[in-house]
């Protein structure tokens, strides 16, 4: 391997752990969310909305922002952006009421909205000719991961030390990725950038992953929020077993990432609709078995599987599909994701006096199938030949 290889392998490395922790830092609140209930005096549902609450900022900050900053060359995009990620998870550790919390959070909210516009294209752009799927599959696994495993090693740090711990675990990995970014990320001017623009270029399809994202984004959320609680409570987990549920969880999401890798190249269309179809098999698995631990906890498995390669997927696609600049339609993608954890986050807590806890991973499987559909009949809809 050469010296530039191994630079740009490095690269896509510090992006990983970026996606990881980005990912982490916005479901964070989840696993420990009893502790920062009793910390601040606030009820389950109030602590629910910080993770809400981040989402609403990321829906409406995402696009302007990369439209904004469209010609700031992306490696200094990056840096900035993982240095306020450290400060937002510093103060977060730090906040003395939840006033401070929520504006920590909002500032991590910032950050995280620009850089899910541009670290896709980013990794495609640091890619072989042939290898933009697996590049981005590398990076996007820090994703997976931080989705199925943030939460649980967050849990396992809340019930080992306290909920500030976790965060001050998230200001740490965050400034592992900056320095090893800056370190590593070569300078490309943006005219240079073959990942710029969409190799096949579709509205309708591009607005089809759109409308899709929502709907798969919205179904997890509505019971992933409620997650913990849900094992407690509905399952009969023990609260000190519940971060092994999760890590299940997790293992199974970076078996998803690493098998979804080795043909997302050749069939990226096809790795979604199986993906969205795990998700929803899951989320039915997990409603049905909902008094059985280790069914439940199968459940939990297959819908870890099923986001992390729909998540992997869609970069890929998007970067395929991006009407004009990949940039602006990451961040639409990333909207589209971050609209759907607002609504289903919101959603599962005005349903839990309709359906109770039991109840939400079947509703939210009612919305993973609508995406399921929507992705079928896709080509029929778009009129146009769709790469299988």
């Amino acid at each position: 391997m050469t010296a530039e290889a191994r630079r740009r392998a490095l690269a896509l490395g510090a992006l990983a752990i970026a996606t990881f922790t980005y990912v982490t830092t916005e479901t964070l609140p989840i696993g420990v969310l009893p502790g920062i209930a009793r910390a601040f005096s606030v009820d389950a549902a109030t602590v629910g909305l910080l993770v809400g609450a981040y989402a609403l900022v990321v829906v409406v900050a995402t696009v302007p922002l990369a439209r904004l900053t469209a010609r700031v060359p992306r490696r200094a995009q990056l840096l900035l952006l993982l240095g306020l990620l450290v400060v937002a998870n510093l103060g977060s550790a730090l906040a003395p009421a939840f006033g401070v919390l929520v504006a920590a959070r909002v500032i991590a909210a910032l950050s995280h909205a620009l850089f899910w516009a541009v670290v896709g294209p980013t990794a495609a752009s640091l890619a072989r000719p042939g290898a933009r799927g697996r590049a981005l599959a590398a990076v996007f696994a820090g994703q997976s991961i931080g989705v199925v495993v943030g939460v649980p090693l967050g849990t396992l740090i809340g019930e080992a030390v306290d909920w500030r711990a976790a965060f001050g675990g998230a200001a740490v990995l965050a400034a592992v990725a900056l320095a090893v970014a800056a370190a590593a990320l070569p300078r490309v001017a943006r005219a240079e950038d073959l990942a710029a623009t969409g190799s096949e270029p579709s509205g309708p399809r591009y607005a089809v992953l759109v409308a899709a994202t929502v709907l798969v984004a919205t179904g997890s959320l509505l019971a992933f929020t409620y997650v913990t609680p849900f094992l407690i409570d509905v399952s009969r987990v023990s609260p000190g077993a519940v971060s092994a549920v999760l890590l299940v969880r997790g293992a199974a999401g970076l078996l998803a990432v690493l098998v979804s890798g080795r043909f997302i190249d050749r069939h990226p269309r096809r790795v979604m609709l199986a993906a969205t179809a795990l998700l929803v098999v899951g989320l039915l698995v997990q409603w049905a078995g909902r008094e059985q631990p280790l069914v439940a906890t199968v459940g939990l498995a297959l819908i870890a599987g099923g986001m992390s390669a729909f998540t992997t997927g869609l970069s890929t696609r998007v970067l395929t599909v991006a009407p004009g600049s990949t940039d602006v339609a990451a961040g639409g993608t990333s909207t589209a994701f971050n609209v759907g954890i607002m609504a289903g986050s919101s959603a599962g807590g005005a349903l839990l006096a309709v359906v109770g806890l039991a109840g939400l991973p079947l509703v939210g499987a009612v919305f993973a199938a609508a995406a399921l559909l929507l992705l079928a009949v896709e080509p029929p809809l778009v009129r146009a030949r769709v790469p299988a």
